[in-house]
């Protein structure tokens, strides 16, 4: 017999958590053409909180709805098939891709390849592919066992990176000969300076990157080497006003926000926003923000773009040609921690949640237990 988990979180205060536990044999047969996943391990970041700030508005939510005004925060992470009733996909296979912190998936495999299928479930149908799809580890070229805690915390944020350095360069940048990333901490933003930094021989522009940080995190940011400079977020007036900028806001606090817009004011050529590092602080976003109204970035509006111009395989080959030069930088900072078991994964979201964690450690959560 099968112990079912679910990880709630509530919708009004993500601090308030609730782990649903149920037996298998009270759950429905799977119906042709249906798949059991076991969720074996994901990674938990900052991005994760921002898909809890985002939800409503970016529709988070909906991929694993919950009752009673509780919500199931998506994570990415490897599961194993432990049932099937769909040819073409055996019990035993691993997945990688996006899942409820829940012990169980059950999916509606279509579009079905060598390489990846799609969760063909109602509720998903008009949801985003790009979240929608599983990559089958046998055939992913970037899938390696030993890489697999790289490329939970890292692959669906580097996705992000490599989509904002790309829509950035197709714009030639807004005109703009200084970019900064608030949250310079963060693993988003430090993918995208990476490949700022990596890029820029390459581009006919030449620009700064300047990373904005917690006084705390200035030493670890300077020593990674991909941004130009790196300053603390009581210096913002340190900025060049006079030079045009732009800025791509990865940490959602509205103080930080609104300085960057007094500051620079008419010399902002775009503001980006990204994800809420400090959810708990957009709200406080001025109303009357100077310079341009602030523009989120939905990475799959992007991807489709770039998907429709190079095809599948033309976009990941462009991702994998700089995801190793990523990892090599990466392995030499980060330290990957492994929590199990559902009171672990509630300490690490509590510590995640908080803001408040070491930016070179990176959290993955494991399941534990059998099928």
């Amino acid at each position: 017999m099968t112990a079912i988990q679910s990880f709630l979180v509530k919708k009004t205060d993500y601090s308030q958590t609730l782990i649903d536990s149920r037996l298998s044999e009270d759950m429905p047969e799977l119906r042709s053409g249906e798949v059991l996943l076991k969720v074996d391990c994901f990674a938990l970041t900052a991005n994760n909180i921002t898909y809890a700030a985002m939800g409503d508005a970016l529709r988070y939510w909906e991929f694993f709805p919950a009752a009673n005004g509780w919500g199931k925060i998506p994570v990415w992470g490897f599961a194993d098939i432990v049932e099937s009733n769909c040819e073409g996909l055996a019990v035993g296979e691993r997945v990688y891709g996006y899942f409820p912190m829940d012990s169980h998936l059950r999916v509606s495999p279509q579009s079905i390849t060598p390489a990846s299928f799609m969760d063909g479930a109602p509720h998903r149908t008009d949801l985003s592919d790009i979240y929608n799809q599983y990559i089958r580890c046998d055939k992913d070229p970037l899938y390696t066992v030993e890489s697999e805690a790289y490329q939970m915390l890292l692959r669906p944020l580097f996705t992000t990176s490599f989509l904002l350095d790309d829509f950035f360069a197709d714009q030639e940048f807004l005109g703009a000969n200084t970019i900064v990333l608030t949250s310079a901490s963060s693993k988003t933003a430090l993918g995208m300076a990476f490949l700022l930094h990596h890029n820029r021989s390459e581009r006919d522009y030449n620009y700064e990157i300047v990373g904005l940080t917690s006084p705390g995190n200035l030493e670890f940011v300077n020593s990674l080497g991909c941004y130009d400079r790196v300053i603390s977020y009581d210096d913002i007036t340190s900025l060049d006003s006079e030079k045009p900028t732009v800025t791509v806001d990865f940490a959602g606090n509205g103080e930080v926000l609104g300085g960057l817009h007094a500051h620079l004011n008419e010399n902002l050529k775009y503001s980006c926003l990204v994800g809420a590092s400090h959810w708990d602080q957009r709200a406080g976003m001025p109303t009357d923000l100077k310079g341009p109204a602030p523009v989120m970035f939905f990475a799959p509006s992007q991807a489709a773009k770039r998907l429709k111009e190079w095809g599948g395989p033309g976009f990941q080959t462009r991702i994998a040609s700089v995801w190793t030069l990523f990892l090599q930088s990466v392995e030499g900072w980060m330290t990957v921690e492994t929590a199990q078991g559902a009171d672990a994964l509630d300490a690490v979201y509590q510590e995640v949640l908080s803001g408040h964690f070491d930016p070179k450690i990176g959290h993955i959560v494991s399941q534990g237990g059998t099928q």
